[in-house]
């Protein structure tokens, strides 16, 4: 089979969908040396993502998430005879191969198109009905995303195949040392909490600041939050309602740090924070338990799926709710303790390369059928 994977969102955005598609590419080719793989790149992406004897590259024109994308993508892909386009950003071209296999991440934006910015509104809730209709098969990364597609776009079940992502190795309980100099580069004090993820609404920061607040007035000596990560839109929002509550001299922001730097940021936090009003995976979730340290979760859409029984579930609507899974873990070294070896047993069982394995199994159904 010609396969080809769309990698064009590679170079223009750092995130979960970027990681997917790397992390599919370095393993598919570990796994497939049978198949002839075409990576999708813009022309401009000057990052090679693989190095394999039956792995070549597609240089295209054409933009991720151009208004023009599906016809122009098709145009520039069809002289290359593909036999499986697969898209890991869920809008596939509108005809590029003979059989399209798409990515659902999450379907966050039918739940919540307010906290989406106009341009990705239109992008994705624009399309995303015409997408499931097109493509052959869809890979969904939760049985909550499989269970959406269902109910919200009417797609047979039969169409959907689940497959769970992993955790990349970098992600392992860190040295002392290494917390120790992760620490002094970004002022962090020896104890304090953790969330890691875009400043933006669907990450539920204000609630989480409100849930942080009330954990201040029972325990005045509650460490500092740090928040880890890059600002999104409504950024300001998030500051307003810091500055409201007076939470400044308790609050540390980490903006951008780098990938290398995560590993000790979460070895070093007594407890990951991640209220998110949804959530395709939430792999910052499973990225802290194969560090050790425990998540406090919401209990909606495919969370409770990744963190089990290795962190507390939380009402993501109810700041008293996080507060207190917050003050148990702080106070219950005990099941702290415990949570943090079901973590790292857990983290053990998502593996990226049982993900592509999967994929891999859905391209050859597909050319089946």
């Amino acid at each position: 089979m010609r396969i080809g994977i769309d990698a064009r969102l590679n170079y223009y955005r750092p995130g979960g969908i970027v990681e997917y598609t790397r992390h599919l590419i370095r393993e598919l080719a570990a796994l497939d040396a049978v198949n002839d793989y075409r990576l999708v790149q813009h022309i401009r992406d000057r990052e090679t993502l693989v190095v394999a004897p039956n792995f070549a590259r597609i240089n295209t024109l054409t933009p991720s998430h151009h208004r023009l994308e599906r016809w122009a993508l098709s145009a520039e892909l069809l002289p290359h005879r593909l036999d499986i386009l697969h898209s890991p950003d869920a809008i596939p071209p509108a005809r590029a191969a003979r059989r399209q296999v798409i990515t659902i991440h999450d379907l966050h934006y039918l739940h919540y198109p307010q906290f989406m910015t106009a341009d990705s509104r239109r992008y994705y809730v624009g399309q995303i009905a015409w997408a499931v209709r097109r493509a052959d098969h869809l890979l969904a990364s939760s049985q909550a995303t499989r269970a959406d597609l269902v109910t919200l776009l009417n797609v047979p079940e039969a169409k959907i195949t689940v497959h769970m992502l992993g955790v990349d190795d970098l992600f392992k309980p860190a040295l002392p040392a290494a917390i120790q100099a992760c620490r002094a580069r970004w002022g962090l004090p020896a104890h304090y909490l953790l969330f890691v993820g875009t400043f933006e609404p669907r990450k539920n920061i204000p609630t989480l600041l409100h849930a942080y607040d009330l954990l201040r007035h029972d325990l005045p000596d509650a460490p500092p939050l740090v928040l880890a990560g890059r600002r999104g839109w409504l950024y300001d929002d998030i500051q307003r309602t810091a500055e409201d509550l007076a939470l400044g001299d308790h609050l540390i922001w980490v903006e951008n740090p780098p990938r290398g730097d995560l590993p000790a940021l979460y070895s070093g936090a007594a407890a990951l924070t991640l209220p998110s009003h949804y959530e395709g995976f939430g792999l910052t979730a499973l990225e802290a338990m194969a560090c050790g340290t425990p998540p406090v979760a919401s209990d909606r859409s495919s969370l409770p799926e990744v963190v089990g029984d290795a962190g507390l579930l939380v009402n993501p609507d109810d700041a008293d709710s996080i507060a207190d899974a917050l003050r148990r873990l702080l106070t219950d070294s005990a099941l702290r303790d415990t949570l943090r070896a079901t973590g790292l047993a857990r983290a053990a069982t998502f593996t990226w390369r049982r993900m592509a394995e999967i994929v891999r199994e859905v391209y050859a159904r597909v050319m089946a059928e």
